[in-house]
């Protein structure tokens, strides 16, 4: 720490010294020509020693090599690195000096200069000229020494992505997942919406949301747990007919490998479809993903050997969790599937009744399907959404997307039945009112415009938990700035 307080102190004097000479250490702008990748593919072919076009290039100095009478440079911008080179005898006096003086690792410099090949065959750029951007005051850490604690990685994104490129490559992977699936279901005729942040009622799926007060209007409102799901539905009812939104949504709810509580999620509604198109769709929209991002359909995640380009498998709900555990979910009571839960090792609140406890059996059953495949079949009662079965009215028409042990996506058939809806909503208010929080509230709202007649819909929603198992790694990993608690609390404990 005292040596990079030193450091400070030394580039606050030549920031003081620069404004002096009436140099201005913070410039307004910079005249760039090329990108660093692009000189690189663009003389891929130039022989050693030879010189090519003049250029201009700006960037960050990542590190400096000064021999005495030649100088080397690391130039890295948002497209890659080059070197530069400062030589006496071919470089002005004046800008050797001046490089020698002001400029340090970190800085944030602009480059004019002849394009030419080293003897060691490095392409690079002859200095003519050399200007400071952007003066830095605290030095950048080193590859070895700095920024080895996740944490402090996450706490500063920024020289995460400066000292990583794999980071900075992660998250233009990520640009890249997003906008396939944007134009896709452009692609597809669906339009873009967006809808509330604020709701009065938590809905659309099961799960805690945060609340919080609105001001102006003297009102308590929640903070959306779902990608407007039933505003959505309500477009549905107003006569469009495909219609998807990409947003973050909250959930106040634990945090692990695959959950966090604000995310990235994109939900679709497709009017006069049911789930098993939006099977078909979805596994296209997947496929199309993976290779835009990936480049292959197969790959290894958390443990597991994926193949997207294989038949993807159905897994049957309830034949599933009997074959897995020994629990007949329509017959056996509460207190054997407690035991069971107990026997494998599976957490879950007392107070919960029984559908809940066998969404927490079929979650175990999960861990052991490597997918691709949808699980299909869902009772009623884990699925208050979505429409009845027409082969078994105990069941919904729904498919989840199982990936390498996980659900990586939720899709079905919507229900449009308001007094079915109502029904359901009212068993979702009987369950939170015993304890259950991730219960939905009863939006009457929502019952209303059903009332109105919405036409048959099927829905579905992923979320950037697909993108981290792409990536085989955490979900926080891959959050370009994560929700870290404040330093001034870490420092009190």
């Amino acid at each position: 720490m005292a040596r990079e307080d030193e450091i400070t102190k030394e580039r606050l004097k030549k920031i003081e010294e620069m404004r002096k000479l009436k140099i201005e250490p913070y410039a307004y702008r910079f005249d760039v020509k090329d990108k660093c990748s692009n000189l690189q593919e663009k003389h891929k072919k130039l022989e050693n020693e030879k010189f090519a076009e003049k250029t201009s290039v700006s960037g960050r100095v990542l590190s400096i090599r000064d021999l005495g009478k030649i100088a080397f440079l690391v130039l890295q911008d948002a497209s890659g690195k080059i070197q530069v080179v400062l030589q006496e005898g071919e470089t002005d006096k004046k800008q050797i000096e001046f490089f020698k003086k002001f400029v340090d690792s970190g800085d944030i410099i602009g480059v004019n200069g002849k394009v030419f090949r080293t003897k060691r065959g490095e392409l690079s750029i002859l200095v003519e000229k050399i200007e400071i951007l952007t003066k830095s005051i605290k030095p950048i850490p080193d590859n070895f020494y700095g920024l080895k604690d996740d944490e402090e990685r996450y706490r500063k994104r920024y020289l995460d992505i400066i000292l990583n490129p794999e980071v900075r490559e992660l998250f233009l992977k990520k640009a890249k997942f997003w906008m396939t699936i944007r134009s896709f279901l452009l692609s597809n005729g669906f339009m873009e919406v967006e809808t509330p942040v604020l709701e009065n009622s938590a809905g659309g799926a099961s799960a805690t949301p945060f609340s919080t007060h609105h001001n102006a209007m003297d009102i308590d409102v929640y903070l959306r747990i779902s990608m407007g799901e039933l505003w959505q539905k309500k477009l549905m009812v107003a006569g469009f007919e495909k219609t998807f939104e990409i947003g973050r949504q909250f959930r106040n709810e634990g945090m692990d490998m695959e959950h966090l509580q604000d995310y990235s999620q994109m939900e679709f509604y497709w009017a006069y479809a049911d789930y098993k198109e939006g099977m078909k769709l979805v596994e296209e929209m997947y496929k199309k993903v993976a290779l835009e991002v990936l480049g292959t359909l197969k790959f290894k995640t958390h443990g597991y050997d994926v193949d997207l380009e294989k038949k993807w498998d159905l897994y049957d709900y309830e034949k599933l969790i009997k074959e897995k555990t020994g629990i007949n979910i329509y017959k056996d009571d509460e207190k054997k599937m407690r035991k069971k839960l107990d026997e494998i090792k599976m957490e879950y609140d007392k107070r919960v009744d029984k559908w809940r406890l066998v969404d927490i059996l079929w979650k175990y059953c999960r861990k052991q399907l490597s997918g691709p495949g949808f699980l299909i079949n869902q009772p009623v009662e884990v699925s208050p959404l979505a429409k009845r079965s027409r082969e078994d009215n105990k069941k919904v028409e729904q498919f989840q997307i199982i990936i390498a042990g996980s659900e990586v996506g939720n899709g079905y058939s919507e229900l449009n039945d308001p007094i079915d809806q109502e029904e359901r909503f009212k068993k979702q208010q009987e369950m939170k009112e015993k304890g259950d929080m991730e219960s939905m509230s009863h939006d009457k709202e929502f019952v209303e415009a059903l009332m109105y007649g919405m036409p048959p819909t099927c829905g579905f929603g992923v979320s950037e938990r697909l993108f981290s198992y792409l990536m085989d790694k955490p979900i926080r990993e891959c959050v370009i700035f994560p929700l870290m608690k404040p330093l001034e609390n870490k420092e009190k404990k």
